[in-house]
């Protein structure tokens, strides 16, 4: 059955391997056809785009045939255009000779003209200069004459301007004299001017009193100020701390952190003191010591709320657990405190060791949480000592007795055991603080919350000052403008009666130097007069002299100007001449640009026309000597696999013109260029994927053929194989059948599995029933004890021994975990089973045995003298315990 089975698990496994291999060639043949399918459209529109391409070609061909005859027609007719205009140069230059020869004629006249009216304008400019210089002295005895009438005009003005300022200020005299006399006695006001000052004097005095308060007050509005500043900073830095402890716990636990927050909104609600997570309550005098105390406290507890009544615990895990199901630790503190109890010994004995403090003594802590911590870890009984500690470890623990010891970097703890009371000790290394790290001084925090709200009361008390003395001041300022004032009104009418005295006193003085200044007018008028007579005499002269030196200057002018208008004619004629010489030059000059460009156009064309004859040959492939071949009028163009143009269209059939050549091009172009994404290889990979399609389908074809040929194999190998095999487990499930209702219990055995195809997966499916009430279930770790399962096992193997010849067995322990019933079940039938004839010997292993089992002479039993009160080897005797026994037997009944 084995080779069977094997055969079977090696067919099916190449059963699926081949049924594998058929599914993925199938599913692989399909693609195939599926994107050949596919493709053969993109193979239609490569043929479409090849014939385009091909209309392309030849359409790119003749246009430079057509470029190279449009170009040689414009050549001949710009050759002869250049003919022309060359023989139009020639004429223009001949036309130009009598023109020249007239204009130098011309020209020699009017330098003889203008060489005389050269002449004949010096002499104009030196009468000319005669006459300005006549003119001049005449302008100046015109200014003579206006100087003398502006000086008297002058001294007419300021004579009365003094009459009109001498009765200007005899006025302003009288209106002094008359105010002075309405002017009152000024002896009158200085006993008041006295008592103002007096007054003004005593409230300056006040406001400078006034003001020095008010700088005393503001420096010390700026000491206090300074002083808040100071204590709001000590208070931000020690939140800053306490801040870092609860972002280290919210961080880490943030159900607590959580319920922290809810406890500090909701502290109303409880009737005695809760003190916050012991992590956060619990302030180092030493940071450097917060390993100690986080190695001795639980995780659990170090983040506990600490309650002293338990009435307020049940109400916080109520709402806190219940309701916002956050998962947080509480604890109650002792009713009685254990936070100042005194330690069983004193730190003083325990130094010689190297002890430094108690756990106790390392941190501050509200009185319910050192209570609590006191009585649930004796942190008052726990010493903490340095590596001098370590180092006398073993004489530390011989000598004190402590439970627990804490040196540098190391935790001990002290047993003492129950059997031996031998001194049992183990150490483990400290682990880093994470959370106490931070210190934070509450009662200095404190401290200082009670020195700024002292701070703030004095400034309220110093800010009212300020007002006061503020409003005060501004009293007082007042006063003294109103004082100032009145002073001011009373200095001016004291000092108004000198003042107009002076003033008469001044413009009398003005008055008289006024009068003492006169002028004779009379006699400067006729002073004038007298030199304005002199100077017109002389005037009368310079004219007569001026009018015969202009005469002389008008009759040069009429010379000059007709000989002016003789050299005019003569310019006119010549410049006449000169214009038809530029009009025939320009004509001459725009034939011979005409000719140069036509020229250059010739020659260009000429170039062009080899260059395109060049190129249009070397785009058909002629020679310089070839003319077009028959071939390229004829050629129709064709695609491969009889996927021929339509319709053909020959060499000569292309449009003749440019413009209809590029039209085509354009549109050929556009109808290629819409054939997109093409692999110029498409149809070669047509062809192969067809030939790939062909070649698989002969090969699917053969494995399923093969694929036949091992169903048919396992059919008859599972046939073979499966019978005898129920066979058998259904003998086996006989004996354990029997088995099983011998001890009033139901068992059986069958074949098992999920699928009837997968040979490796088939078992034996164990199913037992040990109580009448229940249903047959598989032997399984889960459902029954570990001693129904002994049981199942051992009566399993009983069930084989007949159906599987050995030399021996061996069973270890199989009765453990039996209740005493199964137990003794099991040892009887073992015990028929093994002493039957032609059966296999038994090793049965057991640390135990039942009373008053029964055994068979065919049995042997063997024990092992071994354990912790067993006699040395020199003083074991079995022969003298057996006859000890056999005494002690005896003696019983007599007694």
């Amino acid at each position: 059955m084995h080779k069977y089975h094997c055969e079977l698990k090696n067919f099916r496994e190449k059963e699926k391997q081949l049924e594998t291999s058929c599914k993925q060639k199938t599913e692989y043949l399909e693609k195939m056809i599926q994107r050949n399918e596919r493709y053969k459209q993109d193979v239609d529109r490569f043929y479409e785009r090849k014939r385009h391409l091909d209309l392309i070609e030849m359409l790119e061909a003749k246009r430079p045939w057509v470029e190279y005859e449009n170009v040689r027609q414009e050549y001949e007719e710009v050759k002869l255009a250049r003919d022309q205009a060359k023989e139009e140069v020639r004429k223009l230059k001949e036309s130009q000779i009598p023109i020249t020869e007239r204009i130098e004629e011309m020209e020699r006249q009017r330098h003889s003209l203008e060489a005389r009216i050269r002449e004949k304008a010096l002499a104009i400019k030196e009468t000319s200069q005669k006459c300005k210089h006549k003119q001049d002295v005449i302008e100046r005895k015109d200014k003579q004459i206006e100087e003398l009438q502006q000086a008297l005009t002058v001294k007419q003005n300021e004579e009365h301007d003094r009459q009109r300022r001498i009765s200007n200020t005899r006025k302003m005299i009288e209106d002094l004299q008359n105010e002075l006399r309405t002017t009152e006695n000024c002896e009158n006001l200085q006993p008041q001017i006295d008592a103002i000052t007096n007054d003004l004097r005593r409230v300056q005095d006040e406001k400078a009193l006034c003001e020095s308060e008010i700088i005393d007050k503001r420096k010390e509005r700026e000491t206090l100020e300074k002083e808040k500043r100071s204590v709001d900073d000590h208070i931000v830095r020690f939140d800053n701390l306490m801040n870092q402890k609860e972002d280290k716990l919210r961080q880490r636990y943030r159900d607590t952190y959580d319920a922290v927050l809810w406890l500090r909104n909701n502290r109303d609600k409880f009737k005695q003191r809760v003190c916050e997570p012991i992590m956060l309550t619990i302030n180092m005098k030493d940071n450097k010591n917060a390993k100690y105390i986080e190695n001795h406290i639980p995780s659990n507890d170090l983040r506990a709320f600490v309650f002293e009544n338990q009435e307020d615990m049940e109400v916080f895990l109520k709402e806190v657990r219940d309701n916002k199901k956050l998962r947080v630790n509480a604890v109650i503190a002792p009713k009685n405190s254990y936070a100042d109890k005194a330690p069983s010994r004193s730190l003083n004995d325990l130094k010689q060791y190297g002890f430094f403090s108690y756990l106790r003594e390392l941190f501050d802590a509200p009185d319910p949480v050192m209570s609590y911590l006191c009585c649930q870890y004796h942190i008052h009984e726990v010493p903490v000592g340095t590596e001098r500690t370590r180092e006398k470890i073993e004489r530390v623990i011989q000598e004190t007795r402590l439970k627990q010891i804490y040196t540098a970097e190391e935790k001990y703890v002290v047993k003492t055991s129950f059997y031996s009371n031998k001194v049992i000790s183990s150490n483990t290394s400290l682990k880093v603080a994470q959370f106490l790290t931070v210190t934070v001084d509450l009662e200095q925090r404190r401290h200082l919350e009670e020195q700024l709200k002292e701070i703030n009361r004095k400034l309220q008390a110093v800010d009212s000052g300020l007002i006061a003395l503020h409003e005060t001041n501004k009293h007082l300022e007042h006063k003294d403008n109103e004082l100032r004032q009145k002073k001011k009104e009373l200095l001016e009418r004291k000092t108004k009666k000198r003042q107009l005295e002076q003033k008469i006193s001044s413009k009398l003085g003005s008055l008289k130097l006024m009068e003492q200044d006169t002028c004779n007018l009379e006699e400067e008028e006729r002073k004038a007069s007298t030199k304005i007579k002199e100077i017109n005499i002389q005037k009368a002269k310079l004219v007569t002299e001026l009018t015969n030196l202009i005469k002389n200057c008008t009759a040069l002018h009429i010379q000059k100007v007709d000989l002016i208008l003789q050299n005019t004619t003569v310019i006119s004629e010549k410049n006449k001449l000169e214009s038809d010489y530029m009009a025939t030059s320009a004509q001459l000059r725009i034939t011979e640009q005409h000719f140069i460009e036509l020229d250059e156009n010739r020659q260009r064309l000429l170039q062009k026309c080899k260059e395109l004859m060049k190129r249009a040959r070397q785009v058909c492939n002629l020679g310089a000597e070839q003319t077009v071949p028959q071939e390229y009028q004829t050629q129709v163009p064709t695609i491969p696999n009889g996927h021929n143009s339509s319709p053909p269209m020959a060499f000569q059939d292309l449009p003749n013109t440019l413009d209809e050549i590029d039209a085509l091009l354009t549109e050929e172009r556009s109808r290629a260029s819409c054939f997109t994404g093409l692999n110029p290889t498409v149809v070669e990979e047509y062809t192969k994927r067809e030939e790939e399609i062909e070649q698989l389908t002969a090969e699917l074809k053969i494995k399923k053929v093969e694929l036949d040929k091992y169903r048919e194999n396992i059919s008859q190998v599972k046939e073979r194989w499966l019978n005898p095999l129920k066979e058998l487990v259904e003998k086996i499930n006989e004996k354990f059948s029997y088995f099983f209702s011998s001890m009033q219990c139901a068992g059986e055995v069958d074949l098992h599995t999920e699928n009837e195809e997968d040979y490796d997966k088939y078992g034996i499916r164990i199913r037992v029933k040990f109580r009448s009430s229940t249903e047959l279930h598989e032997l399984t770790p889960h459902h029954q004890s570990g001693g129904e399962r002994s049981v199942s096992t051992m009566l399993y193997l009983m069930a084989l021994q007949e159906l599987n010849r050995c030399p021996f067995r061996v069973v270890d322990e199989i009765n453990q975990g039996m209740d005493p019933i199964n137990e003794r079940r099991v040892f009887e039938m073992v015990v028929n089973t093994a002493c039957k004839e032609n059966t296999s010997q038994y090793f049965f292993i057991t640390p135990k045995l039942l009373q008053n089992l029964p055994y068979s002479e065919k049995m042997t039993v063997l024990f092992v003298y071994n354990g912790p009160h067993m006699l040395e080897p020199n003083r074991w005797n079995l022969k003298a315990f057996q006859r000890r026994r056999r005494r002690i037997t005896f003696t019983q009944p007599s007694q």
